[in-house]
This record gives C-alpha cells, structure tokens and sequence, in this order.
C-alpha cells in the first residue's frame, strides 16, 4: 500500500500532511513512528482504572497527535472524547464510554493502514 492509499483507508488527509511536512519519506517515516506513540496506551489504562485526569491527557496528547499527522478520522474521535474529559471531574463521565469505542475503532484503522505500508 502507498502512503496516499494508506492516507485513504484511515481517513486521513494527505494533502494536508503534505503541507505540513516536506517530503513524501518524511510522512511515512513519521506516520510508522506513530506506532510508537503511548498516547493510546496510556489512554485506554487511564479509562478502565476511572483516571479521569490521566485519561484526559492521554485524550488531548492522541488528539494533538493525529492532528499534526493529518489522521483526520483519528482527530476527530480524540477530540470529541477530550471534550467531553475536560470538565475536571473525580470519575470519568459515562458518556466517554461511546466516545471511547469511536477512538478504538479510529485507532485500530489507523493502526491497521500504516501496517500495510509498503
């Protein structure tokens, strides 16, 4: 799979990152070390231990992530479960569980795509 192909199957926007970053190696070089990122690790703990305060962190961190890679779907996701995580709060709200199966799924497709890279 090319890097627009993949750009495609995650739902993110090429142009944009293309904008953003100078060159074609450029953007996969980053896209595959977005696999390393712990955002959604860290995320994904924060929510089944009830750490509102972690779990909002990792929520804005995965956001401002996908939104510099241009990973328009995954940002999108983030960004509605940050929201609804800003408000400080003691427990997490249980709104963020639908908002957080959305992440899932997004974060999954992104994951899935750059695998696929050639």
């Amino acid at each position: 799979m090319t890097i627009e192909q993949c750009y495609r199957e995650m739902g993110g926007n090429y142009a944009e990152v293309c904008g953003r970053l100078p060159s074609q190696r450029l953007v996969v070089k980053f896209a595959r070390k977005f696999l390393d990122d712990q955002s959604y690790a860290q995320l994904t703990a924060a929510v089944a231990a009830g750490d509102h305060d972690v779990a909002f962190r990792a929520a804005h961190t995965l956001k401002g992530v996908a939104a510099n890679l241009s990973f328009t779907r995954l940002r999108t996701s983030a960004s509605a479960l940050t929201e609804l995580l800003r408000a400080p709060a003691d427990t997490i709200p249980p709104a963020a569980a639908s908002a957080m199966e959305a992440v899932t799924r997004d974060y999954e497709a992104t994951v899935a795509a750059i695998r696929a890279l050639d």
